[in-house]
């Protein structure tokens, strides 16, 4: 064995995969949110499902990325099994995009590509043309390494050690098997394509063993999903199922057509002396006879799938656990960052119900809504948490400008909101002083409370409101900032009334003291909403679909 030649191989397959990595990183950063906006037009249609997985795929270079992707989507809400269908379809066709580029024989002009994508790298200072210039580069890698790795495996079969080791592939189920280990391992069906064209290219393998290995593949390609799929939603598993359902009747459709009729012969004969195209031709050929044959059906592989794991739904979803940020979304960062946006949304919500829910507890003297809203505080932490563990995520990521201020006005606003959600902890705190100590208040100082109060749900209300659609009209800003004058105002002026009331006689020491740490409180909530309302600078359209 020539040591050097190994050596060049596994060079030339690190290149490979530095060349993929670079490209498909540069495709998504580049696509911003315009894959984004790609993704949101998702709908229960498969057929359009089906080419926004292809364009996906054809964007990130890679199913198992896509497929990980949609497991995340479902997990996180985004979407539900129905919808997942057509684009597990399109993202197996999508993938084929990388096996027609790497049968193109472009050898004499790849080191321009590298030459000028480095360069562009290098010394432009845009964001977008540095994205254009990472593409190029990982291009050029990409084929460079592909290059290396075919004429490093030509030296090593001159003597036939490939050969002979390749020999039990012309077992059709062996070749399968090979094609499934050696994908489920790279998590790449892109990459082990791309791998076995160089060996093809090599002549180690002919087109009748590598149209079978390429079945396997694009079967050992769905792992990422499962691998993706542990310890999420039972949703999420159901993805994950279905995908492994449609390649494996691709697959069980395929092989048998395959050795009955002499579709290698086939391919061999429109593309002869051109072993990487026969593989590329190959793969698409598996890919979509299998989207023509199972799509129009793919509801009976939905039906099959809901019955070999059922789902029921979760009641624990409302209750200590995140609905819609997934770490499985974070290889989509447009996307990581609406999903985001829902969960603060959400919060927010619970700030609002739990704030209103004190006041119950305390004007009513409700010692149940005492309990629900220390169960509810509980709840609103662990978001505070889980929120902000995940914005740290999102800033290591490589984000355009707007979705960066976004994040880093939703840190702001998750500090402001679970600050209120203490402060409806304290007022639970004095309804509990006001049910054990029987505190009695003025028909005066209650009516008073009872507007402060108010005036703050209010501006709470429309703060939210303001921050969750990323923006207001004038008059909604100008309506705010004056709420928060006049709690600010009341504040102080029943702050004076009832220091009177007190020198008057009218009311108690200790129903004196709680009563103005009320305003205090009701005081600092208004502080902190309209905080959250301006946490957004220049503020835009809502991405934050209103709860039904």
């Amino acid at each position: 064995m020539n040591i050097y030649s190994l050596f060049s191989v596994l060079g030339g397959l690190g290149l490979f995969f530095l060349g993929m990595k670079y490209m498909g990183e540069g495709l998504e950063l580049a696509a911003g949110n315009k894959l984004r906006a790609l993704l949101e037009k998702i709908t229960s249609n498969k057929y359009l499902g089906m080419l926004v997985g292809l364009v996906v795929t054809a964007v990130i270079q890679s199913s198992s990325a896509t497929d990980a992707m949609v497991v995340g989507f479902t997990n996180a809400g985004l979407m539900e099994l129905a919808q997942t269908v057509g684009i597990l379809f399109g993202a197996k066709i999508g993938t084929c995009v990388t096996s027609v580029l790497l049968s193109f024989d472009i050898k004499s002009i790849v080191p321009l590509f590298i030459f000028t994508g480095v360069i562009v790298m290098m010394f432009v200072k845009k964001n977008n043309y540095k994205y254009y210039g990472q593409i190029l580069a990982g291009f050029g890698i990409l084929f460079f390494g592909m290059d290396s790795m075919k004429e490093a495996l030509g030296t090593l079969n001159e003597n036939g050690m490939i050969n002979n080791l390749l020999s039990n592939v012309n077992n059709p189920l062996i070749g399968v098997l090979i094609g499934a280990l050696v994908t489920a391992v790279i998590q790449s069906s892109s990459a082990s394509v791309g791998i076995l064209m160089a060996l093809s290219a090599a002549g180690a393998i002919n087109i009748d063993q590598a149209i079978f290995i390429v079945y396997g593949m694009n079967l050992g390609a769905c792992m990422p999903a499962f691998l993706s799929a542990a310890g999420a939603k039972r949703s999420a598993k159901q993805v994950a199922i279905l995908n492994m359902l449609i390649t494996l009747s691709g697959v069980i459709l395929l092989v048998p057509l395959t050795m009955i009729l002499p579709v290698a012969d086939t391919i061999e004969k429109f593309l002869p002396g051109n072993a990487a195209a026969q593989v590329s031709a190959s793969h698409i050929f598996f890919n979509v006879v299998m989207m023509i044959v199972l799509l129009p059906i793919s509801n009976l592989l939905v039906k099959l799938t809901r019955k070999i794991l059922p789902y029921h739904e979760d009641p624990e979803k409302d209750k200590m656990a995140v609905e819609f940020i997934d770490n499985r979304i974070l290889t989509t960062p447009p996307m990581a960052v609406l999903q985001c946006e829902k969960e603060v949304a959400r919060m927010s919500r619970l700030v609002q119900k739990n704030y209103n829910r004190a006041l119950i507890a305390f004007f009513d003297r409700d010692a149940d809504s005492i309990g629900k809203v220390l169960e509810r505080e509980k709840v609103i932490d662990f978001l505070s948490k889980e929120i902000t563990d995940y914005i740290v995520q999102l800033n290591a990521l490589d984000l355009e400008v707007r979705d960066r201020q976004i994040v880093a006005a939703m840190y702001s606003a998750i500090q402001d909101l679970e600050r209120i959600g203490d402060h409806a902890e304290n007022i639970v705190e004095y309804a509990h002083t006001v049910i054990e100590d029987k505190l009695t208040f003025s028909d005066t100082a209650t009516a008073e409370l009872h507007d402060i109060c108010d005036k703050c749900r209010t501006l709470m209300e429309l703060s939210f409101s303001m921050f969750n659609a990323q923006g207001g009209s004038p008059e909604l800003i100008e309506r705010i900032i004056q709420m928060e004058d006049s709690v600010d105002d009341c504040k102080d002026d029943y702050k004076q009334n009832h220091i009177k009331r007190m020198d008057e006689g009218l009311c108690d020491a200790v129903a004196g003291t709680t009563f103005l740490n009320m305003l205090i409180d009701i005081e600092r909530v208004g502080d902190h909403a309209i905080n959250v309302a301006f946490a957004i600078p220049n503020r835009q359209q809502s991405v934050v679909a209103e709860p039904a």
